[in-house]
């Protein structure tokens, strides 16, 4: 359906078109009209159009949510656009010299929302900082993030993102601005609230202050998914960042082994060199892989992509993690350690670049008390039903207040799965199974991975109270609720619902 001549004068002179717009796991998406402005006030002139005529408004940054965050269907009868956020890209201050909440040196970089973590840091580092949370590509856009609230490798020691903002910009769908400070109770809502709410349009984030471009890192190889646990555990106190793979493959007393990386910033003249390790020539991701170039790398892990090919490929990693292990502390650049998912770009297309075809995580959050039994039951679960995750990884987490919040005092367990049009209905009832067992175990998920959990999971996993705050300040900030997603159509639009409504979304 078209959308209204007021519309469509608010888009003159704003860049826009037709486009497929699809997750980033490549499983779900649409052909959607989509709009990006420049400026914040070309963005309030859309939305307050948007909903002087009713038009549904999707809001989409890089688009590196895994599923239905970032796009929508579209619905019978009603005009829709997408938002593209990544025009609204500036950096607009930096405070190198501050204090932060907890007393410690921080910096404060304001920033559109469109900015990317890649241009942060590639802004800030010359200057001596480092974003305080990164997720595990610099791909995502900095408001993305926050609608989102991701966490990085050191969830468990400084929070997710929202716990490391000073102050937000929210254009709410009339197209007013409202700036929120943590305390506020919008603040709470929007931050991890999906761009339900609004458009984060700035931020100004926390930022470490680092003595090097690098973070010293050491690995420890770990006999189980409990031996990865305790030793993570072990050093919370004592590392900045801490992550393990998990080998998904290995069974029995095996079962979870893989290899823990943990790391630390160095101390003030720890670094010899801290002007040449901190400039953006040395951060550098190799070009090349094993004599490949980096950008074709995808195509001979296409042949490695199936049960035969990653059962090897982790078995190798984990005989090479026992020999890492034993080296002791080594030095990564702030970039190679933190950003692994960008050394192959465009690694999801060995999952197949057909229609149907690609990835979808399932990423639980369990407590610390049920999440070692949990996870060796997910396992076995899915060895017994023959979809064994390709890539696994275990973080350590800290819990917040966030309105609709995945975070717990407890674990993750991230686990890739390969999508076909034949095993697209026997991997989504693994999913129905698999949340099962994390709703016995008191777990939630994780929106900006999520493709598969249903209304019922939701109402489950999530505390009541909370979500019902969030739908009311929607209802109030969008009362014509036009603020919609595929994932909020999915997820919460039913939650209400005087039904039983269903764990895992077909």
């Amino acid at each position: 359906m078209g959308v209204s001549s007021s519309l469509e004068n608010a888009l003159a002179g704003v860049p826009s078109g037709y486009r497929f717009v699809e997750g980033w796991g490549m499983v779900s998406g649409s052909h959607s009209r989509f709009v990006r402005p420049e400026t914040v006030e070309q963005l309030q002139l859309v939305m307050k159009a948007c909903q002087e005529e009713g038009v549904l408004m999707t809001l989409r940054g890089s688009g590196c949510s895994y599923g239905d965050a970032s796009h929508t269907e579209p619905q019978e009868n009603r005009a829709s656009l997408v938002i593209d956020l990544t025009g609204l890209n500036r950096i607009l201050d930096f405070e190198s010299h501050g204090e932060g909440p907890d007393g410690k040196p921080a910096g404060y970089a304001n920033v559109q929302g469109g900015v990317t973590f890649g241009q942060l840091w590639k802004h800030i580092l010359p200057q001596g900082h480092w974003p305080r949370v990164v997720p595990g590509t610099m791909q995502p856009t900095i408001a993305g993030a926050a609608s989102m609230n991701v966490h990085g490798k050191n969830n468990y020691m400084v929070g997710a993102m929202g716990a490391n903002l000073r102050a937000v910009d929210l254009v709410t769908p009339d197209g007013e601005l409202h700036t929120l400070k943590p305390g506020d109770d919008l603040f709470r809502a929007a931050i991890g609230g999906m761009g339900l709410l609004g458009c984060i349009t700035r931020l100004e984030m926390r930022t470490q202050p680092v003595h090097s471009g690098n973070v010293a890192v050491r690995g420890v190889s770990a006999t189980c998914v409990g031996d990865m646990m305790r030793v993570m555990g072990e050093h919370e106190d004592s590392t900045y960042y801490s992550v393990g793979w998990v080998d998904c493959f290995a069974k029995g007393k095996a079962a979870g082994r893989g290899l823990i990386h943990l790391a630390r910033h160095l101390k003030p003249g720890e670094d010899p060199e801290p002007d040449k390790t901190c400039k953006l020539s040395y951060q550098q991701l190799p070009a090349s892989i094993l004599g490949f170039p980096k950008n074709e790398v995808w195509r001979p892990l296409r042949i490695l992509n199936r049960d035969l090919g990653m059962r090897n490929l982790n078995r190798a990693k984990h005989f090479m993690g026992k020999r890492e292990a034993k080296k002791g502390e080594y030095l990564q650049s702030h970039a190679g350690f933190n950003f692994l998912l960008d050394f192959v770009p465009n690694w999801k297309f060995a999952y197949g670049r057909k229609h149907g075809h690609g990835l979808i995580q399932y990423q639980p959050f369990l407590p610390k008390e049920s999440a070692q039994g949990v996870f060796e039951e997910l396992l076995a679960l899915c060895q017994q039903r023959g979809f064994v995750s390709y890539l696994g990884v275990l973080k350590r987490h800290q819990p917040d207040d966030f309105l609709l919040t995945h975070a717990v005092d407890g674990w993750s367990l991230a686990m890739d799965f390969k999508v076909t049009p034949q095993n697209r209905g026997r991997l989504w009832d693994l999913c129905d199974a698999m949340t099962q067992v994390v709703l016995k175990g008191g777990g939630r998920f994780y929106f900006a991975k999520d493709l598969v959990i249903g209304p019922g999971a939701l109402r489950r996993a999530f505390d009541g109270e909370s979500v019902q705050k969030f739908l009311e300040h929607k209802r109030d900030l969008d009362p014509k609720n036009l603020m919609q997603s595929d994932l909020y159509r999915r997820v919460l639009e039913p939650y209400n619902a005087p039904v039983d409504l269903p764990l895992t979304h077909y």
